[in-house]
């Protein structure tokens, strides 16, 4: 007959509850219960670490005396103290340009020069109406000799009653009027010198020349450029006298300031 008494084997096997399960089902317990453990145990040291992180810390120190440095920021320009803007005065095409950016300049240097054919052209038309004016001048001269001539000869005549009073005053009115046209002759030899002084000064300006000693700092023309100077001198050349005295300009609030 069957023994009623349970062996110690079969009591581990109840307590532990693996009597009936296979050996597959028990490695299936391990990968289930391995991961849930690993999580739970991450969570913990998170919880942990983030309560250490959030708790309010102390530190004492002894009071010292210092400096208090407020920093402002602040942005703006930086300029040379003297800048010069060349331009030029005359409407043309740029023919050559002389210089660059950060070349060193010269008084008086040339920096660029504009196409002359056309103020060549309009200085010998000048100069031929002066030497126009003077001629007429000389014509002149020789007519205001002829009447008067004419006139001291009829007034020599008329003291002995051999010219008539008529042709007297005829003759002072003619010399007269020589005299006159002699006059406008010369007016018109001043204002054709003036023009053709006009138009050599006009030719000289086709060179633009440096105006003081310093460095290109902008060239904003290039050869074959039309220039057009209208109501005002367009702007070619920035120039900076001395690099080595510099003026800041910033726009620091005004919350700042104080």
């Amino acid at each position: 007959m069957p023994s009623t008494e349970s062996s110690p084997r079969a009591d581990i096997q109840a307590v532990l509850n693996t009597g009936g399960h296979t050996p597959w089902q028990r490695r299936l317990r391990w990968v289930i219960a391995v991961p849930g453990i690993l999580l739970l145990g991450g969570i913990t040291v998170f919880w942990l670490l983030r309560g250490d992180e959030s708790a309010v810390r102390y530190e004492t120190a002894e009071v010292t005396r210092g400096d208090l440095t407020v920093t402002v920021t602040a942005t703006g320009t930086l300029e040379p103290v003297n800048q010069v803007d060349v331009g030029s005065e005359l409407s043309g095409i740029i023919e050559t340009v002389a210089v660059d950016f950060n070349d060193r300049v010269h008084h008086g240097q040339v920096l660029a020069r504009l196409d002359t054919d056309r103020l060549q052209a309009q200085m010998l038309e000048s100069r031929a109406a002066l030497m126009a004016s003077e001629a007429r001048v000389t014509e002149a001269q020789a007519t205001v000799l002829e009447t008067r001539l004419a006139f001291e000869r009829c007034e020599k005549l008329a003291e002995r009653q051999l010219c008539p009073a008529g042709d007297l005053d005829t003759a002072r009115a003619t010399f007269a009027r020589a005299k006159a046209s002699e006059a406008s002759a010369r007016a018109e030899v001043a204002e054709a010198r003036a023009t053709l002084d006009g138009k050599e000064t006009e030719l000289a300006k086709a060179e633009i020349r440096s105006p003081i000693d310093g460095l290109v700092l902008l060239r904003q023309i290039e050869p074959g450029q039309t220039v057009a100077a209208s109501l005002q001198a367009p702007i070619l050349f920035t120039l900076a006298e001395d690099l080595a005295q510099m003026e800041l300009h910033v726009a620091v609030d005004e919350a700042d300031v104080g």
